[in-house]
């Protein structure tokens, strides 16, 4: 499946040492992508390059803030020097700061703004300069279903996220004609390390996930990577400015009766 095929390709993930962010990487070197990871956490880099390359995966580690316009120019041209270009930029890097909104510090509103939002902006102008010079490129932005929906006490994540979602749009407006493609994926709620507190019978939430869910189930992480592999790919050439939601059919449906 040539369509599929990533081999020769290099892929830059923010933030992909961990949860979905690795397991979209994982999957974009298992299809032949050459990795290129950021983190601000050396000790977390330095545990996720020993994994990739204990698959076998050729992956290269870099150290910087993707909020940091300047500091982040240095890394995209080390990476372009080093790599020789840049095929796939992945923006997954992001927080979250779950405060109810009468109570959220504006200081901690424009954190999370300038994490999910301003990081993968600059991101994209930084990479897609080079990816406008070579007429190819692919970026994927890591929206949320928080992207279409809202929920409590995450006012500043569904901001940022519906935001990046328009972000989308409007690159994919502004590059298609040098041949870039620009789209999201929207995660559902997946079993990771940060859920798994909660991923037990009994627990309220994970019993409104299971029954808000068609599939009655988290996603798994591995469930993302097909997704990535698809939009980094020549087999999504034609499409571009569009979110898929991998997400068990939970944006599908208004959900069930309560007497169901």
């Amino acid at each position: 499946m040539n369509l599929f095929d990533l081999s020769g390709k290099v892929a830059v993930v923010t933030g992909g040492t961990h949860g979905l962010g690795m397991a979209m990487a994982e999957g974009l070197a298992a299809a032949g992508a050459e990795l290129a990871i950021s983190s601000t956490t050396p000790s977390k880099l330095e545990e996720a390059l020993d994994y990739y390359h204990s698959k076998g995966y050729k992956a290269t580690g870099y150290i910087f803030d993707v909020t940091d316009e300047l500091e982040a120019a240095q890394k995209v041209a080390l990476m372009e020097a080093t790599h020789g270009k840049i095929d796939i930029l992945v923006n997954n890097a992001g927080i979250i700061k779950r405060i109810p909104a009468i109570d959220m510090e504006v200081e901690d509103f424009r954190k999370v703004i300038d994490v999910d939002l301003t990081g993968p902006f600059i991101m994209s102008k930084l990479v897609g300069k080079y990816m406008i010079k070579r007429k190819s490129g692919k970026i994927i932005n890591i929206c949320s279903m928080m992207s279409e929906l809202g929920r409590d006490n995450v006012v500043a994540y569904a901001s940022a996220k519906g935001g990046l979602k328009m972000l989308t749009k409007n690159l994919a407006t502004e590059w298609a004609k040098h041949n870039i493609q620009v789209n999201g994926i929207g995660p559902g709620y997946f079993a990771t390390s940060q859920t798994e507190p909660i991923r037990v019978d009994g627990n309220p939430f994970n019993d409104f996930i299971i029954s808000r869910t068609p599939e009655g189930r988290w996603g798994n992480p591995e469930d993302l990577a097909g997704t990535a592999i698809f939009l980094a790919s020549d087999a999504s050439r034609f499409i571009n400015g569009q979110i898929i939601y991998v997400d068990g059919g939970i944006l599908a449906t208004i959900g069930k009766p309560a007497n169901e």
